[in-house]
């Protein structure tokens, strides 16, 4: 046991220690190579262009990257662990289609780029929130936190969203079209470094929030009787992990548009390098997560440069094969 906890613990290192090489690496990669022998003279001149793209470009770029990835992976291992469903992700539950529903009703009547651009992520947020609210309202029922009713609901209000989105792009111009479809395929260019800042310290807040419902989780795993017996509040702990969980997706889509499987796939891998303690998968899952949105951020900008990948092409196409690689393995690390 105690060769086991070590092993954790060294895994969480090893973690940090990649995270540190792949940021390392997203901010030399780009159109303007910079080799780790010219950083130090870089950061050394502040008037030269290598150090304003650092700055100005790639850092709030690996900040982004890593607090969208952490905050996709961190709600996801938090939904499966309250659904107790390993297929549950934050897109499962609609909170993606609502987002997109807003965005695109803003880009349909023209005012998406009101308010210095700042109106499209309101817009994202506004329908990620608003489906977030249906879903608790409908799926909730009166007397118990019933679990399938809410991911039911989630799907069905996902589907509702998915139709809405494809009637507005049928009476959308060739412009709105482009710029929905573009959206809804993830993208990191951010520039407003007040929507950075929101993203980062939200995924740190709410990652430290959810380690206090570490012991919670656990107990979940044994079920909801067993948790009761074990003196849980089950009913105020879903609902608090489940609102925590959809407000930080929700701020994800808003931000950086759809990046999908993300939510899916890590908390499966770190589970099956860690375990199914919450007090260790949580803090894996969260650093997994900016670890694997890092690495293909630099993919989608420097396998077709000078061009770029949606990043959500990317995270979908290696999530999924992970994804089918991991279910075509004997055996499962899920475990209730």
């Amino acid at each position: 046991m105690k060769i086991f906890k070590l092993y954790r613990v060294g895994f969480l290192v090893l973690l940090l220690v990649l995270l540190v090489v792949a940021s390392v690496w997203s901010l030399l990669s780009g159109d303007i190579n910079i080799s780790w022998k010219q950083l130090p003279y870089v950061l050394q001149h502040a008037d030269s262009m290598e150090y304003s793209v650092l700055m100005n470009l790639r850092v709030p770029r690996l900040l982004l990257a890593f607090a969208v990835g952490a905050s996709l992976s961190l709600s996801g291992v938090i939904l499966q662990g309250i659904y107790r469903n390993p297929l549950v992700e934050p897109f499962t539950l609609g909170i993606s289609g609502g987002a997109s529903l807003g965005v695109a009703l803003m880009i349909v009547l023209g005012t998406a780029f009101s308010l210095g651009g700042l109106l499209l992520p309101v817009a994202g947020f506004a329908g990620a929130f608003v489906t977030i609210f249906l879903v608790y309202v409908l799926g909730m029922g009166k007397s118990a936190a019933n679990i399938n009713r809410m991911l039911l609901t989630g799907v069905m209000i996902s589907f509702v969203c998915s139709s809405l989105l494809m009637f507005l792009l049928s009476i959308s111009t060739a412009e709105d079209m482009h710029n929905i479809i573009f959206w809804t395929m993830g993208s990191l260019e951010q520039p407003d470094v007040r929507l950075i800042r929101l993203m980062l310290f939200g995924s740190i807040g709410v990652f430290l929030l959810t380690h206090l419902f570490a012991h919670a989780l656990n107990a979940l795993r044994l079920g909801e009787d067993e948790a009761i017996h074990l003196g849980i509040n089950v009913k105020l702990t879903i609902r608090v992990l489940f609102v925590l969980a959809s407000l930080l997706t929700g701020l994800c889509v808003s931000i950086a548009g759809i990046i999908g499987f993300v939510g899916l796939v890590i908390p499966h891998l770190m589970r099956r390098a860690v375990g199914s303690d919450y007090r260790i998968l949580l803090s894996a899952s969260f650093l997994g997560g900016g670890l694997f949105l890092i690495v293909c951020d630099v993919l989608a900008r420097t396998l077709i440069a000078p061009n770029e990948l949606p990043v959500g092409v990317l995270t979908g196409i290696t999530g999924g094969v992970l994804f089918i690689i991991l279910l075509s393995r004997k055996g499962s690390a899920w475990k209730k």
